[in-house]
């Protein structure tokens, strides 16, 4: 049986036919799917984590607990995990393990775009990368084995577009892989004595082995194509891209294990083809190890280092080729930057933060910050999971120590706080700050497309759960100063944020109102309800003084030949923060029918 799907989808059924009994994630584009898909199969347990590091931390636990685990993340996520990864790189597994790196080439929803292929130099353990749906699949049971076989964990290293993209997946049946029983192995207790052999064991024995596994396998594979002249050496989407532009004008070699690298092949094959190119997506991984190994080609130099590549690419800087385009005027297509929803509760806390001119907003990861943007322009600085509260504390200090009247305010979402936030919150009481951080508590993980946290309410299966609550977790690490407000009420978000910068020590402000894109739970209906109305503006009463527009809601527009503004029915859901802004009070709602729920 057949079945068109993502590679994520695939790496989910993968793991449901290779016999994993464990998976943990902390959503992230683009991996957020693996996990959503494997809480579908009921033989595998399956859950959000707080973040990233946790998540590695609990199926590591399930692995030496003898069961097969895995654990999902994006890019960035890995460095968070690294500490728990590096270790466990030297005491192996005793149930298959496998880390799931999603890297994003392109930014498309990230801060940066790493190459995690050098996590697995860097840990020393195995790497694969599939190519395409069918190939994330079989090579997620064929990382369970060689994780068993070597005692090693396996780094799976995806991108963007093997995570999104479709090709049709021959489907198999589960095996049922049994449980080993545990019993107490000196090697799961790494302290320095045991590192010292287990060090020595992995440059001896591991990596040996497994360089000339990399030279066996299947999972690395020439394609003779032609008479030889190129020779294309590729892994991962890079490869389709390059049969895509060559065809069968060149031979290839495949590499689907990619770590350690297959070099008696490799050198095999750049031995039988005049020219060689070396196509890999973001660093030169591959093309650094075969120029050591004293093999020429023809890699970097030529092809970008940053952002996505794609067969366009390849043909105009390999080939001199270019695709014929469709000509277009673009003077006349409209610049439309990422924006806050319509109705999102984070836009009236920002449009009254961004007016005190001596605030220094730390933000943090997460829909929040698009705060920087025209026309709120509020925010300053983001920088990791985490990092919102803790940059505000350093740089808060630096001002006191000027004697500047600047005031840092940290922001970060109710996810991030779970994720990172409050170690940064008890940096901030431990060491005196007089910072005040603020927790957008929009009831759900939003930028990554609603996944439940530890305060919802439920898990990733929809089982009710213990709810985490914000405030009392902010009073139990010292706050003095909490406040909670609903962030659509204007006035209330400005005399809250008055009131936390009043004092000398950290005080801590929860923006507490769903998501306007959340499916309320039932609870959630009990305490911010389930009626909805849609707001309309009087052209008697608007003067076209666009205070309204500068809220930076995409339902509002102005019209230049009246000089009025109009609300999009379809966008709008009377959060009311334009009728607060209007200075003639033009706005007001329209009773209409309920919509959400």
């Amino acid at each position: 049986m057949r079945r068109l799907m993502t590679g994520n989808e695939a790496l989910a059924r993968g793991a449901w036919e290779s016999g994993v009994r464990f998976a943990s994630a902390y959503p992230g584009t683009p991996s957020t799917e693996i996990l959503e898909n494997i809480s579908e199969y009921e033989e595998i347990y399956s859950e959000w984590a707080p973040n990233e590091k946790v998540a590695m931390e609990a199926a590591v636990g399930a692995s030496i607990a003898g069961a097969r685990s895995l654990a999902a993340m994006k890019h960035v996520g890995v460095n968070v995990a690294a500490d728990a990864l590096l270790t466990f790189a030297y005491t192996g597994v005793t149930g298959g393990m496998v880390l799931i790196s999603a890297d994003d080439p392109g930014l498309h929803s990230s801060q940066n775009e790493q190459d995690n292929r050098y996590y697995a130099k860097l840990a020393k353990i195995a790497m694969i990368e599939p190519s395409d749906s069918q190939e994330a699949k079989d090579y997620m049971i064929a990382a369970m084995e060689i994780s068993e076989k070597f005692d090693t964990p396996v780094l799976m290293r995806v991108t963007t577009r093997i995570c999104h993209s479709k090709t049709l997946v021959e489907l198999g049946e589960r095996r049922e892989v049994p449980i080993v029983p545990y019993e107490k192995q000196m090697k799961y207790n790494p302290i320095p004595s045991v590192s010292k052999v287990l060090h020595k064991n992995i440059e001896e024995n591991r990596l040996v082995n497994l360089r000339r596994f990399s030279n066996e396998t299947s999972l690395n594979s020439i394609e003779w194509n032609g008479d030889r002249k190129i020779g294309i050496i590729s892994a991962g989407v890079a490869y389709q891209y390059a049969k895509e532009i060559f065809e069968d004008r060149a031979s290839y070699l495949k590499i689907g294990f990619s770590y350690p690298m297959p070099m008696e092949k490799i050198k095999d094959f750049a031995s039988q083809v005049e020219t060689l190119y070396v196509i890999e997506e973001l660093e030169p991984f591959m093309e650094e190890q075969i120029k050591a190994a004293g093999i020429s080609c023809i890699g970097k130099d030529k092809i970008p280092q940053i952002y996505e590549l794609n067969p366009d690419i390849l043909k105009k800087v390999l080939l001199g080729e270019e695709n014929p385009v469709i000509e277009y005027d673009d003077s006349v297509v409209a610049n439309r930057p990422p924006t806050l929803c319509a109705g999102c509760p984070h836009r009236g806390f920002f449009y009254e933060l961004a007016k005190n001119k001596n605030a220094f907003i730390s933000s943090d990861i997460g829909c929040y910050a698009l705060s920087g943007m025209a026309p709120l322009n509020a925010k300053d600085t983001a920088l990791c999971m985490g990092a919102g509260f803790s940059i505000a504390h350093g740089a808060q200090k630096v001002f006191n120590m000027a004697g500047s009247n600047k005031r840092a305010v940290g922001v970060m979402g109710d996810s991030t706080f779970f994720h990172s936030g409050m170690t940064s919150l008890l940096d901030s009481v431990y060491n005196k700050s007089n910072v005040l951080q603020v927790i957008l508590d929009n009831r759900i993980t939003g930028m990554t497309g609603h996944q439940e946290n530890p305060g919802t309410g439920y898990t990733i299966k929809g089982e009710a759960a213990t709810v985490t609550d914000i405030g009392e977790v902010s009073k139990a690490l010292g706050v003095k100063h909490v406040r909670v407000v609903n962030p659509l009420k204007l006035s209330e978000v400005k005399e809250a944020i008055k009131w936390g910068m009043s004092f000398d020590e950290p005080a801590v402000l929860i923006t507490r109102w769903p998501c306007v894109l959340k499916k309320l739970s039932l609870e959630d209906k009990e305490e911010f309800g389930d009626y909805m109305s849609k707001n309309a503006v009087d052209p008697d009463k608007c003067i076209g003084c666009r205070a309204c527009i500068r809220t930076g809601c995409p339902a509002l527009s102005y019209n230049k030949d009246t000089k009025k503004v109009t609300i999009d029915r379809n966008q709008c859901v009377a959060c009311d923060v334009c009728a607060q802004v209007c200075p003639k009070k033009a706005i007001d709602r329209e009773v209409v029918l309920n919509v959400r729920g």
